[in-house]
């Protein structure tokens, strides 16, 4: 099996990858843009051979390089990058070079609009918010005195919470379509909710292989108001987004592939919607959770959900058992504006082992991640609220000053 990855360079984890696809005994080939002698060594044993390009932003430039691999080592049996960011590229490469393993082009459409993707939550019978496109400032209006304020808007097509505005009154109507974008817009109806993903590694009858879920604020006001950011994966997923979940996957026709689904839990009641704990559909990702939620997964579930999933690609299987060590798993990104009561030495030393990873995170997500991380993984809820509090707890006096960057350690 030839396996083209597209930037397993980054995130840093993402050799992994490629690591579970090589020991199953893919052929696995790099695309990115990073020089050779400067990736990982753990990346470098487990690519065949690697293809620089002067950036991945270029497809012309990734497309020679897919034909290259193609002449060199023959057919080309998967590409994926994993990565939001590129889901079209991937899609419209899978097209060019008849690589039948995931969407092409015609299918991507409905796995990035977020208004495409509203037929397959009602075909799955999982409620969803009433949206409209904005176009106009009378269709705006329209809309939102169905619905009343506040209102989201947010991109057509886009990753994360990049230009996404929450709308209270009409001044912020008017200040929205002074500022916006080009780009396709649409506008929903506010829910009061938890952001929560099912994630799930699925096989080419759409049948799951492993499933888990995580639990976070809405990432629209972390990177807008900068606040810190805290998620955790529980042990277990709730029976109802477990529901709700798989009939999501069964509506998309999702095949052979590791899903990032996010749902609202609401914590108001909503007409229409439902009642307050009940699971709601956001959007779908036909990849991953970004950053370190994979390794976040492997934690909570004492298991190696990289493995799991080149397992799906090479065997189209589990071959992992379940194992029966299941805890909290918690992810604190502190910001560096803000002072802490309690130093990183006091951190490790007050947790140990449960500190799982501790470091900078890249600048490039440091703007919904914060600047530096703290993943921890606690036996019950209680001692996982404890650890929030002890990482978060902050001097009275906030500072804008400069953060000591000193490398920490990740603990065994």
């Amino acid at each position: 099996m030839n396996f083209i990855f597209i930037s397993p360079q980054f995130p840093r984890t993402y050799w992994n990858w490629c690591d579970r696809l090589k020991k199953n005994g893919a052929n696995v080939l790099g695309i990115g843009d990073t020089p050779y002698d400067e990736l990982q060594p753990e990346l470098k044993q487990c690519l065949t051979e690697y293809y620089k390009v002067g950036t991945l932003e270029d497809y012309d430039q990734v497309f020679r390089a897919v034909a290259f691999f193609s002449f060199k080592y023959g057919k080309i049996h998967w590409l994926e990058s994993n990565n939001e960011y590129w889901l079209e590229h991937d899609a419209m490469l899978r097209t060019d070079f008849n690589i039948l393993s995931g969407p092409d082009i015609d299918e991507i459409e409905a796995y990035r609009s977020k208004s495409a993707m509203k037929p397959y939550y009602a075909r799955a019978k999982v409620p969803t918010a009433r949206q409209a496109p904005v176009t106009t400032l009378e269709e705006a209006e329209a809309f939102i005195k169905k619905v009343g304020y506040p209102v989201i808007v947010k991109p057509e097509y886009g990753v994360g919470a990049a230009a996404t505005w929450r709308l209270e009154n009409e001044e912020d109507l008017a200040a929205f379509f002074a500022e916006k974008p080009e780009d396709s817009y649409v506008m929903e109806e506010y829910v009061s909710g938890w952001i929560c993903s099912y994630d799930a590694i699925v096989d080419s009858h759409s049948d799951v292989l492993f499933e888990s879920m995580s639990i976070s604020p809405p990432i629209m006001d972390i990177v807008n108001d900068q606040t810190e950011l805290v998620f955790y994966v529980p042990p277990s997923v709730e029976p109802q987004l477990q529901e709700r979940g798989r009939a999501t996957v069964k509506s998309f026709g999702v095949k052979s592939r590791f899903v990032h689904m996010e749902f609202f839990k609401l914590t108001k009641a909503k007409k229409g919607l439902g009642k307050v704990g009940d699971f709601v559909g956001l959007e779908v990702n036909m990849r991953p959770g970004g950053g370190y939620m994979p390794d976040m997964m492997d934690f909570a579930h004492s298991t190696d959900v990289y493995q799991l999933w080149a397992d799906m690609i090479t065997f189209d299987e589990r071959r992992l058992p379940e194992h029966p060590d299941q805890q909290y798993c918690v992810f604190f990104g502190q910001r560096d504006r803000f002072t802490y009561a309690h130093s990183r030495e006091e951190i490790l030393a007050r947790y140990g082992d449960r500190i799982k990873m501790c470091e900078r995170m890249p600048e490039i997500l440091s703007g919904a991640m914060g600047n530096q991380m703290y993943t921890a993984i606690l036996p019950t809820k209680e001692a996982m609220d404890e650890f929030v509090a002890y990482v978060g707890a902050k001097d009275e006096i906030d500072y804008d000053g400069a953060y000591e960057q000193e490398e920490c350690h990740q603990a065994d």
